[in-house]
């Protein structure tokens, strides 16, 4: 089952990376997008500007183009002189240059009417050539944008799919979770039972306590609270494949071994099982200057909140109350209320 929880743990991991992924295509696009229509809106305008103007210039070049209509028909029908018969028909010098200065005149203007007619023409030509050009780029945008905006649909997609399965994953982990709970409660309740038929049968029997056992002196100033092999260690340890964090050592010993205080103190509380969680019957102790001890998975106490009790004096009995696998004593030393390593007291 952990492995599970586990699994959809990864899950739900790529999911996120994944969601933040396609968020980050996806705006993206839309501003590529934006990009585009900022281009299709400034082509729009540069067309209509060519509409306008190319009305005015066809305009323009429709009246040159009547002025040197009437021109050349002025002079097919009076008929345009020529140098020769300018110097034939003078009557002198005086006047062969007077005609010779308004032919040069009317010369003049019909270059410049068919000028102006020509650089109409020109402007012509370059707006149409512009407006062509405008048009180009308004359907490379229009298809830019069409291209942008599929994307975006296939992004969006994209993204609903996978925020449906980061909440399928979810609630997936969520069924997973609430198993386990319905396996640890059926679990506590079997421990309990058994616990419960062990202390009926040596009430039965008469049995008496286990002996507290020479005391075990430890080189840090504290004293063993109970004599056996660590089964496990401070720190961080797995169970069924989980790592977490141990705040103390387990002591493996018979369920009913007396405890000992490991130093005189003051005792904090006894909490009993019901309100303590996975610790079962606990008791901690205050032994001054920041230093207490804590006392987990006792099957019954023998002391009592605000009691002087001296070191090697027997507090209560272990057992397997709490969250617990087996008889023994988990033990803890606190400073100032953070938890250390027993190890370095004992």
């Amino acid at each position: 089952m952990t492995t599970t929880i586990s699994r959809y743990g990864d899950q739900i991991d790529r999911l996120i990376g994944e969601v933040a992924a396609i968020r980050t295509r996806e705006a993206a696009v839309q501003t590529r997008l934006a990009v585009k229509q900022t281009e299709l809106d400034e082509a729009l305008a540069v067309l209509e500007q060519a509409k306008g103007r190319l009305a005015q210039v066809r305009s323009r070049l429709q009246r040159a183009l009547g002025a040197l209509r009437e021109r050349l028909i002025a002079m097919y029908e009076a008929g345009t002189p020529d140098l020769l018969s300018v110097i034939v028909s003078s009557t002198g010098v005086e006047d062969l240059g007077a005609q010779a200065e308004y032919l040069e005149r009317l010369r003049g203007m019909d270059e410049a009417v068919v000028k102006r007619v020509r650089d109409l023409r020109d402007q012509v030509r370059q707006i149409v050539a512009g407006r062509r050009a405008a048009k180009n780029q308004i359907e490379s945008a229009r298809d830019s944008i069409a291209a942008e905006e599929r994307s975006l649909a296939s992004t969006r997609s994209a993204l609903s799919r996978h925020q449906r399965a980061l909440l399928g994953a979810r609630a997936d982990r969520l069924a997973a979770l609430a198993q386990i709970s319905e396996h640890e409660e059926e679990l506590d309740g079997s421990v309990a039972a058994i616990q419960g038929e062990i202390a009926a049968q040596l009430a039965a029997t008469g049995a008496a306590p286990l002996p507290a056992g020479p005391i075990q002196e430890g080189s840090g100033g504290l004293i063993w609270p109970v004599s056996g092999p660590i089964a496990s260690g401070f720190g961080s340890r797995t169970i069924n494949g989980s790592y977490e964090f141990h705040p103390g050592i387990d002591i493996a010993v018979s369920e009913g071994t007396p405890i000992r205080a490991a130093a005189d103190g003051t005792v904090i509380f006894t909490e009993p099982e019901a309100s303590s969680g996975g610790y079962g019957n606990y008791t901690c102790i205050d032994h001054g200057g920041g230093l207490s001890t804590c006392y987990a998975h006792q099957s019954s106490f023998a002391v009592s909140a605000g009691q002087s009790v001296s070191q090697g004096e027997i507090i209560g009995y272990t057992g397997c109350t709490g969250y617990c696998l087996g008889p023994h004593l988990h033990f803890e030393v606190r400073i100032y209320g953070e938890v250390t390593d027993p190890m370095g007291y004992l």
